[in-house]
C-alpha cells in the first residue's frame, strides 16, 4: 500500500473508544448469565410446594436463604455500576469529534510543507486582505490565518506546535506517549494478567476433576478398595466412602477441621457405638474420614448434633449421592473390564447394589434396618407396632396405600385430623412406578429368536404416577364395594331361580351356533361328513356358508364342485391368508423397526431436562430430584448383565433400551429387570425377564445377495454375438 499514510491520534480520543468497547464487553455477558432471576417465580414455587414439602430440612434452608441472602442485591449493583460507567463513557464518545485532523498549519494557510518564510508572510498578506474582518471578512477564519502564522514565524509557537501540536502549548491532555502507555497499560493488565490468571485457575481445576465434578483422586481410591474388596458390606461402604478427598481440608477448601471436634466427635462415637475407630488402616484412621464417617453415621441414626457441627454434616452429606454415583460408575468399569479382559476382580452385585441402598439412606437420613414408613411425618419408631399389628400388616408404603380408608384411619388413630391430611398429601405425592419390557434382537431378520452371541435389546417402558391416584381408586373401590353389598341383600337366593337352569342351556345352545371354526377344521369335517353319509351337501359348514350367503346360485354352485376343486380352493384360500398374515407381520415389523431408529435418533439429538419431581426428604439439606437406576442382573449369580442406566429424566413415561450379549451357550436364562430409586426406600422394583437362547444360525457360503448379477453391456455383448451368429447361419443355408 504505497499511498497509505498513518497517523497517530495524539488528542486521546481513540482511547475513548477503546475503553468503552472493552467496559461493553464486559458488562452485557455479565448481565446476562450473572443478573438475579426473578425471585417472584421461585417465591411462587414454593409457596405450592410447601404444603407437602413443608417439613423438609431443604425447604426451611431455601426459605431461610432466600430472606437472609443480599448476594442477589450486591450483584445488582454491580451491574448497574457497571452500565452507569458504560453510559459515561458512551455519552462521551459521541461528544468527541469522530474524524479528528492533525492540527497543521501549512494547510490553514494553504501552502506546501517547507515554504520559506518570505512565501508564508506573502500568503499571511493576502489572505488578511481577503479574511480581515474590517475588509468585510470572516473572524474565525482569520484567527485561524493568525494562528498558523504565528505558529510558523514564532520561534515559541512554533516549539509548542511541534511538541504538543497546538501553538498555544497544552491543552489540559495527555500527550501522545503518555496516552500510549495508558492504552498498554490496559491491553496489559486484561490479556497478559487477567486472562491468564483465569485461564490457569480453570485448567487447575478441570485437570483435578473428573468430568461429574468428583476428584480424579477420589476416582481412583473407590476403584482401589472396590477392586481390593469385590464384596463390601455396608460398614465398609461407608467407610470408603467418608474416605473421599472432597472431606479432606488439604484436597478442598470447603472442608474444614475445627478446634471444636477434638470434644463433640468423641462424644458422638461413645453415643453411636462400634465404628471401627481403632482400624489403622489409611485413609480410613485419618481425622477427615474418621470424622466423616461420623457424622454421616449421625445422620443415618437421625441424632441431634450442636449447631457448631451441624453446618459440616449438611456438607457432607450433600456430598455423598454424588460420591456414590461415582462408586457405581467405578463398579461397572471394573465389571467391563473383568468381561472384556480377563484376570480382574469384578465386584459383586451386592457390592453395586449397596451403594445404591445407602444413597437412598443418606437422602432419607435412616438406617438399612429401618422401615419405609419413617420416611412420612410424625411417624416414630413406637407408631410402627400399630402398623405391623395382625390385624394390619402393613409395612411398605404399597401396603399403606392398599388399605382402605376406614382402616387406614383407624390404624393411624394416633394422628390428629391435620397431620393425618398432611400423611396423606406427602404419601400421595411419592411416585408409583408402571414398568413394561420388550425383549428382542434389532437389526435382524426374525427379531425374536435369540441366538447365542446374539446383542439382546430390552426396552423398558417407565411410566411414573402419584400415589394419590391410588388412593382415590381406593376409595371408589370400596365405595363400589358397599354398594355392592347393598345391592346383593335384595338379590334372590339360589333356590328361588327356577328357571336358571333352562336359561344357562339356552345361552349354551347359542353360543354353539354362532361359533365359527377355522377353515380347516370345517373342512375336515365336512369331509368325514361326505365318508359317511355319501352326500356332497349335507356338512353343517356347508349349512352356514349358504345361510350367510343367501343366494339359491351359491348353493347350486357348491353342490356341482366337486370334492378335489373344493380342497384346491380352501388350500388356496388358506395359503392366501397366511402370506396376508405374514405379510401384515412383516409390515409391522419395519414400522417397529423404523420407530425404534426414530426414537433413538430424537433421543440423541433432544437434550431433555433432569428436573423431574422434588423429592421429599425430612433430613436431607439440599433440593433433590427423583431419579432412578435400571439394570438387568443374574440374581442367581450374583453379577450385572446389564450396565446400570441411571434414568435422570422421568417425568412421566420414559422408554430406555437396554443392550447385552446373549449368553454363548444354548439354554433358558433367568434374568431379573430392577428398577431402583436413588431417593426413596421401599420403592424397588424387580420384574423377571426370562431368556431362552437357541442355536446360532449357520453362515452362508453363498448367500443370493452376494450373487452379482451380469451388467447390461455384457447381456448387450451377448445379444451382439447371438445376432451374428445367426446371420452367419443363414448366409450358410443361402449358400
Amino acid at each position: 500500500m504505497a499511498g497509505q499514510q498513518f497517523q497517530y491520534d495524539d488528542s486521546g480520543n481513540t482511547f475513548f473508544y477503546f475503553l468503552t468497547s472493552f467496559v461493553g464487553l464486559i458488562v452485557i455477558p455479565a448481565t446476562y448469565y450473572l443478573w438475579p432471576r426473578d425471585q417472584n417465580a421461585e417465591q411462587l414455587r414454593l409457596k405450592s410446594l410447601r404444603r407437602v414439602h413443608g417439613r423438609c430440612l431443604w425447604y426451611r434452608l431455601r426459605l431461610l436463604k432466600s430472606q437472609q441472602s443480599i448476594v442477589p442485591t450486591l450483584k445488582k449493583a454491580a451491574l448497574l455500576f457497571g452500565w452507569a460507567v458504560f453510559i459515561f463513557l458512551a455519552y462521551k464518545v459521541s461528544k468527541l469529534d469522530r474524524e479528528y485532523q492533525e492540527y497543521n498549519p501549512y494547510e490553514v494557510l494553504n501552502l506546501e510543507a517547507g515554504a520559506s518564510v518570505a512565501e508564508i508572510k506573502k500568503q499571511y498578506r493576502v489572505l488578511s486582505l481577503k479574511y480581515h474582518p474590517d475588509k468585510g471578512g470572516d473572524e474565525a477564519t482569520f484567527m485561524k490565518i493568525v494562528k498558523a502564522y504565528s505558529a510558523l514565524t514564532h520561534e515559541e509557537a512554533r516549539k509548542n506546535w511541534e511538541t504538543y501540536g497546538n501553538p498555544d502549548g497544552p491543552r489540559g491532555e495527555d500527550p501522545p506517549h503518555v496516552l500510549l502507555k495508558k492504552v498498554l497499560l490496559v491491553y496489559g493488565l486484561a490479556f497478559m494478567v487477567i486472562l491468564p490468571v483465569v485461564v490457569g485457575t480453570w485448567w487447575y481445576r478441570s485437570i483435578r476433576y473428573s468430568g461429574d465434578q468428583i476428584l480424579i483422586n477420589t476416582t481412583q481410591l473407590f476403584m482401589h478398595f472396590m477392586y481390593k474388596t469385590p464384596t463390601m458390606n455396608m460398614k465398609r461402604l461407608v467407610m470408603v466412602l467418608t474416605a473421599a478427598f472432597e472431606f479432606d481440608p488439604r484436597s478442598n477448601k470447603e472442608a474444614i477441621i475445627r478446634p471444636t471436634d477434638n470434644i463433640e466427635v468423641p462424644q458422638l462415637i461413645r453415643e453411636l457405638g462400634n465404628i471401627n475407630v481403632k482400624k489403622k488402616e489409611p485413609p480410613f484412621c485419618y481425622p477427615y474420614s474418621l470424622k466423616a464417617r461420623v457424622l454421616v453415621l449421625t445422620h443415618l441414626a437421625r441424632m441431634e448434633v450442636s449447631e457448631t457441627i451441624e453446618e459440616d454434616q449438611r456438607f457432607v452429606v450433600k456430598k455423598c449421592p454424588a460420591l456414590l454415583q461415582e462408586m457405581i460408575n467405578v463398579g461397572c468399569q471394573l465389571t467391563m473390564m473383568a468381561t472384556s479382559r480377563g484376570g480382574f476382580r469384578a465386584p459383586r452385585l451386592t457390592s453395586i447394589e449397596n451403594c445404591m441402598k445407602l444413597t437412598q439412606m443418606a437422602v432419607q437420613g435412616l438406617q438399612e434396618a429401618k422401615s419405609p414408613l419413617l420416611q412420612l411425618p410424625h411417624f416414630e419408631e413406637e407408631h410402627l407396632r400399630y402398623c405391623i399389628s395382625k390385624k394390619y400388616k402393613v409395612r411398605t408404603l404399597e401396603d399403606l396405600v392398599s388399605l382402605k380408608d376406614s382402616d387406614r384411619r383407624n390404624m393411624l388413630r394416633f394422628l390428629g385430623e391435620e397431620k393425618y391430611d398432611e400423611v396423606m398429601a406427602v404419601l400421595g405425592s411419592f411416585p408409583s412406578i408402571t414398568m413394561e419390557t420388550k425383549l428382542q434382537v434389532l437389526d435382524d431378520e426374525d427379531s425374536n429368536n435369540i441366538t447365542a452371541g446374539s446383542i439382546v435389546t430390552v426396552t423398558v417402558t417407565l411410566t411414573r404416577k402419584r400415589m394419590s391416584i391410588f388412593l382415590c381408586w381406593c376409595m371408589f373401590c370400596t365405595i363400589c364395594y358397599l354398594q355392592q353389598g347393598d345391592a346383593t341383600k335384595n338379590k334372590p337366593k339360589v333356590w328361588q331361580n327356577k328357571n336358571k337352569g333352562a336359561k344357562k342351556a339356552a345361552k349354551s345352545k347359542k353360543k354353539k351356533l354362532t361359533k365359527k371354526r377355522p377353515v380347516s377344521q370345517q373342512q375336515g369335517k365336512g369331509d368325514k361328513a361326505k365318508q359317511a353319509n355319501g352326500n356332497v351337501a349335507g356338512t353343517v359348514k356347508e349349512e352356514e356358508e349358504l345361510s350367510d350367503k343367501g343366494s339359491e346360485s351359491d348353493e347350486v354352485e357348491g353342490n356341482k364342485d366337486s370334492p378335489s376343486e373344493r380342497d384346491e380352493e380352501s388350500d388356496k384360500q388358506s395359503d392366501a391368508e397366511a402370506d396376508e398374515v405374514t405379510g401384515d407381520d412383516e409390515e409391522q415389523e419395519w414400522e417397529a423397526l423404523q420407530q425404534s431408529i426414530q426414537r433413538r435418533d430424537r433421543a440423541l439429538l433432544e437434550t431433555k431436562s433432569k428436573i423431574t419431581h422434588p423429592v421429599y426428604s425430612l433430613c436431607f439439606p439440599e433440593e433433590k430430584q427423583e431419579w432412578w437406576w435400571l439394570y438387568i442382573a443374574d440374581r442367581k449369580e450374583q453379577t450385572l448383565v446389564s450396565m446400570p442406566y441411571h434414568v435422570c429424566t422421568l417425568k412421566d413415561t420414559e422408554e430406555v433400551e437396554l443392550k447385552f450379549p446373549a449368553p454363548s451357550k444354548m439354554g433358558n436364562y433367568q434374568y431379573s429387570v430392577i428398577l431402583r430409586s436413588d431417593s426413596y426406600m421401599g420403592l424397588d422394583q424387580i420384574k423377571p425377564l426370562k431368556l431362552e437362547v437357541h442355536e446360532a444360525k449357520a453362515i452362508l457360503d453363498n448367500h443370493p445377495q452376494w450373487d452379482i448379477p451380469e451388467t447390461e453391456e455384457e447381456d448387450e455383448d451377448q445379444e451382439e454375438s447371438d445376432g451374428i451368429e445367426e446371420s452367419e447361419e443363414d448366409d450358410e443355408d443361402n449358400d
